[in-house]
This record gives C-alpha cells, sequence and structure tokens, in this order.
C-alpha cells in the first residue's frame, strides 16, 4: 500500500477556494478539488472569518481523502469573540476589548488539547496571556492582575462550574 501523503494548509473558514493555497496544494494529487473545497468549507463553516489550520489525508492510489480541521489561533478566537478587526498595536497604552472570565474559559475549553496547559487553569492562563499581548483586558482589569488572582484562587467558584 502506498504511503498517505498529507497536505496541511490555512484557510479561512468556511471560505476555502479552489486557488491558491489549497489549489497548487491538492491539484497535482490527482483529488478532485471542488470535492475536497466543498468539504473543507462544510467542516470550517462554524469558523468563518477565522483562519483555519485544515490537513488533508490522501491515499494516493484510490485517490480518497480525508479532512481534519484544527482549531483557530486563540487570537482568532479572541477576535471572533469580541468583534474585533485586530488586536491593539501597542498593548500596553490602546485597549481594544474586554474578556469576561466565561470567555477566558469558553477559548481555553476550545483549545486545551492543542495547548501545554495541565488544567482548565493553566488553559485559561495561556488565553490571558495572548490577550495581554492583543491589547485586551480581562473582568476590565490587567491581564497580568487576572494570572495572580486565578493563581490565589479568586475564580475557583468559576472553574469549578466550568468543568
Amino acid at each position: 500500500m502506498a504511503k498517505k501523503q498529507i497536505v496541511e494548509v490555512l484557510v479561512e473558514g468556511g471560505k476555502a477556494t479552489p486557488g491558491p493555497p489549497l489549489g497548487p496544494a491538492i491539484g497535482p494529487l490527482g483529488l478532485n478539488v471542488k470535492q475536497v473545497v466543498d468539504r473543507i468549507n462544510e467542516a470550517t463553516k462554524d469558523f468563518a472569518g477565522m483562519q483555519v489550520p485544515v490537513k488533508i489525508i490522501v491515499d494516493p492510489v484510490t485517490r480518497q481523502f480525508e479532512i481534519e480541521v484544527g482549531t483557530p489561533p486563540v487570537s482568532q478566537l479572541i477576535k471572533k469573540e469580541l468583534g474585533l478587526e485586530k488586536g491593539s498595536s501597542e498593548p500596553t497604552r490602546n485597549i481594544v476589548g474586554n474578556l469576561t472570565m466565561e470567555q477566558v474559559i469558553k477559548i481555553a475549553k476550545a483549545k486545551k488539547q492543542q495547548m501545554l496547559a495541565a488544567d482548565l487553569k493553566a488553559a485559561a492562563k495561556e488565553v490571558i496571556g495572548t490577550a495581554l499581548s492583543m491589547g485586551v483586558t480581562v473582568e476590565g482589569k490587567d491581564p497580568r492582575e487576572v494570572q495572580k488572582e486565578i493563581d490565589e484562587g479568586v475564580y475557583d467558584e468559576v472553574f469549578a462550574k466550568a468543568e
């Protein structure tokens, strides 16, 4: 049996097209590009407006393929949650949004599988770190302050409800 080939691309959720980067990557494999694009768009429609990592696993002999959809980067999830176009260019001076702890936990749960975090609290602290670099506050406070409060147990009840 021939070795399966894996093509990894970053596409906009629900808006993959036969053009670059997808078409040139899968065209030489002999796949029906329209079928692949339709399957990717169906699988990524919930991530509309975000860049989504997609793996296309191809068996070159049978020309069968599978699609694995990753989750967008934390920064993309934060932008979607807050309805932002982009993060702040001066995150220490220019605040562009505010996340609630519930939103932080929702994003942390969505990304937990790809994170190195040992538990939900650690994953939430990673999300908060990304928020800091984007100019986004958490619960109306500096993200570093919220990370300390998580360590001190201030949000233990919120985490207990979430798990």
